[in-house]
């Protein structure tokens, strides 16, 4: 029997953060010249995330899905092509592939070669393929065409893991999810929120930290930070908005203006504007 579209997704992230706030939380340093600080109580840690998450809303009001869809289908598709892609090649690929596969019996009954043509610049074309046509089968199968909405049915569908039925969760039908992609995970680490490598535990784990509403919106402003200001190699630390909350401030350059050349995409101006630059 099919569940309920009420059904909560995350459901089997026990309790809440403040219950959990006897627990003890990971070690926190940090690289100012104040040196080492004593370990962060799991209340400390609670309080922390979510003035983070207060001001990441503020660097990014606008944060959203940076990937190209009009419906719960194209989504799936797009976020199944953006493995190993960027989301700007996928936007380029999607438009000419939604007008030919516009819905899941086309991609159950496409030409094989026709579809890895379109796709092919997004990589790893023959195995997403082979999704995709599983995909249509599937929702033929047992589902009238529709995409269902349920962590437990998606991640059964042919291309969908946690992290990609999170994303349709929250962005195609308003159910709370968190996605941890490469940017979240290296950023919640970054910031002490977690010492968690699988990314199953890293959403548990930041699930029991942030409020249940706020989890879409949480994984879309820590990707966009994570892709404008908090680099991999090169963090912008010394115009961060969240350098004070940082235990890993000091891993990039701490100079503003050495800083400020590293800020990318169109929210620039705003983001140095909040810091004072």
């Amino acid at each position: 029997m099919r569940t309920s579209p009420s059904e909560t997704v995350g459901s089997d992230i026990s309790g809440t953060a403040e219950a959990a706030a006897a627990r003890p939380a990971p070690g926190r340093t940090r690289t100012r010249e104040s040196g080492t600080r004593p370990a962060e109580t799991r209340l400390g840690l609670v309080r922390r995330a979510r003035r983070m998450n207060r001001l990441l809303a503020r660097a990014f009001p606008d944060a959203h899905c940076e990937l190209d869809f009009g419906n719960p289908l194209e989504l799936a598709v797009a976020t199944i092509l953006s493995a190993q892609c960027t989301d700007v090649r996928v936007n380029m690929t999607t438009p000419a592939l939604f007008a030919a596969y516009p819905d899941a019996r086309a991609y159950a009954e496409a030409n094989r070669a026709e579809l890895e043509e379109l796709i092919r610049p997004t990589g790893f074309y023959r195995n997403k393929t082979n999704s995709l046509i599983g995909l249509g089968q599937a929702l033929l199968e047992h589902y009238d065409g529709e995409l269902p909405h349920t962590m437990a049915e998606l991640v059964r569908l042919p291309g969908i893991g946690r992290k990609t039925a999170n994303v349709i969760l929250g962005n195609a039908f308003g159910i709370p999810g968190i996605t941890v992609d490469t940017h979240f995970g290296r950023l919640v680490r970054r910031w002490g929120w977690t010492t968690e490598e699988d990314p199953v535990k890293v959403e548990h784990a930041i699930g029991a930290l942030i409020e249940r509403k706020e989890w879409t919106m949480l994984s879309h402003r820590v990707i966009f930070h994570g892709r404008r200001v908090c680099h991999a190699r090169k963090p912008a630390c010394g115009v961060c908005l969240l350098a004070k909350d940082c235990p890993s401030f000091g891993a990039g350059p701490t100079d503003p203006e050495t800083a400020a050349a590293l800020v990318k995409g169109p929210e620039a101006p705003h983001l140095l504007e909040l810091v004072g630059r």
